[in-house]
């Protein structure tokens, strides 16, 4: 295992207007080049067969600084980035299209979604001796917030906009942190729309229902925005700013809630089992909002990071049957699932709640793929997706 990681440090910045002002020609200028690169590759291919490189469009680029001299006004790294950018969005389309699953060919970027540029080879002093500012080439030096403090050799720095607002990503390389002492917990959770997850130790976290609480607030923006048809009125850009900070304010506290849960969770266990669930096909059905308002993908992605950092093992189960199958006697039948919240095995006769009752047979699986990999180092027959440490 290697001894160090990459930590990325996002903080909020405050640049003048003139800075901003530069912030958004830059990033203007960068979706422009993106886009005709795009371009260029798709024309060297239709016309000639041919597959464009990174390094074949970042030699042409004192050709575009001479023939455009806008271009020289932004930073030689930070438009070598877009070609790199590019580069890594066709190596994603034919990793995909190898492997068989939806391609997603490149697109063009509209100004609304291109919102960030990437100084790859920063000054370790970027960030000021007093942490108020940070410098950015070609910009200068701009106001910074560092709600914490940063560590580790700077890698790269990001600067994003999200909305009317501009933050700065800091990536960092750290030392490895120190596995956390065991605990010889093991748990298995059961994820759900009426609780967010319910343990084996028959712990209920709640659900907070965050866009269903902030739905009110986000119908009235949205209602005032359809009743705005001209799209270059600056009223319907203020509506439109108003229902978004609602939605970003929403998904930053879901994604709060999401660390706290998981960090409560990999503190207290050495072990977590939840449900493989394909939850993009879940969310198509009728429960659709509420599984996007709960967001499982996210929490198993953050869970499962925190796990490797922290030395924890975090297992994806296959769900089948766990919510239909007796945790005393193994008795599996669709009645034995009496309502939504009762479980009564028609076997054994045991009740139990439903979800308590589904999550201890999501750690036996756990423990049973865990206790075969040890003994025999194959897999077996659920094929459990390992997350974290395997």
């Amino acid at each position: 295992m290697e001894s160090t990681t990459l930590r990325a440090f996002k903080y909020r910045l405050y640049p003048t207007k003139a800075q901003i002002t530069s912030l958004d020609t830059t990033l203007a200028l960068c979706q422009r080049l993106y886009n005709g690169m795009l371009e260029e590759r798709r024309g060297a291919y239709k016309k000639a067969g041919k597959s464009l490189t990174a390094y074949n469009q970042m030699k042409s680029l004192p050709e575009v600084k001479a023939a455009l001299p806008e271009y020289t006004g932004v930073n030689a790294q930070v438009l070598q980035d877009v070609a790199k950018r590019l580069d890594k969005s066709f190596k994603g389309f034919f990793r995909r299209v190898k492997a068989g699953q939806k391609a997603g060919y490149p697109r063009f970027r509209s100004r609304d979604r291109y919102d960030s540029f990437t100084y790859p080879q920063p000054s370790q002093n970027s960030v000021s001796g007093d942490g108020k500012h940070v410098y950015l080439p070609k910009i200068g030096n701009v106001r910074i917030k560092l709600h914490r403090p940063f560590c580790g050799k700077l890698k790269t720095l990001a600067v994003k906009r999200e909305g009317p607002e501009w933050y700065a990503v800091l990536t960092c390389e750290v030392p490895r942190a120190e596995p956390l002492p065991e605990t010889g917990s093991r748990v298995g959770i059961d994820v759900g729309t009426t609780w967010f997850y319910v343990t084996s130790d028959g712990e209920f976290c709640e659900n907070h229902r965050l866009f269903q609480a902030s739905s009110k607030k986000l119908r009235v923006a949205q209602r005032s925005l359809a009743r705005k048809p001209n799209k270059r009125s600056n009223r319907r850009k203020k509506t439109k700013e108003r229902a978004a900070k609602l939605y970003r304010k929403t998904a930053r506290q879901r994604r709060q809630l999401h660390h706290e849960e998981a960090k409560k969770l990999i503190s207290s266990h050495d072990l977590i089992c939840h449900e493989d669930l394909n939850v993009k096909g879940m969310a198509q059905g009728n429960l659709g909002k509420q599984i996007h308002d709960v967001a499982w993908g996210q929490f198993f992605q953050i869970l499962a990071a925190k796990a490797e950092e922290a030395g924890r093992r975090v297992i994806a189960v296959d769900p089948r049957f766990t919510s239909q199958r007796c945790c005393i006697c193994g008795h599996t039948e669709r009645g034995n699932r009496a309502s939504q919240a009762n479980f009564r095995c028609l076997s054994c006769g045991h009740t139990e709640n439903a979800d308590v009752n589904a999550a201890k047979n999501i750690l036996s699986k756990g423990q049973a793929f865990v206790a075969q990999r040890i003994s025999t180092e194959t897999a077996c027959h659920e094929k459990p997706r390992l997350s974290g440490l395997g």
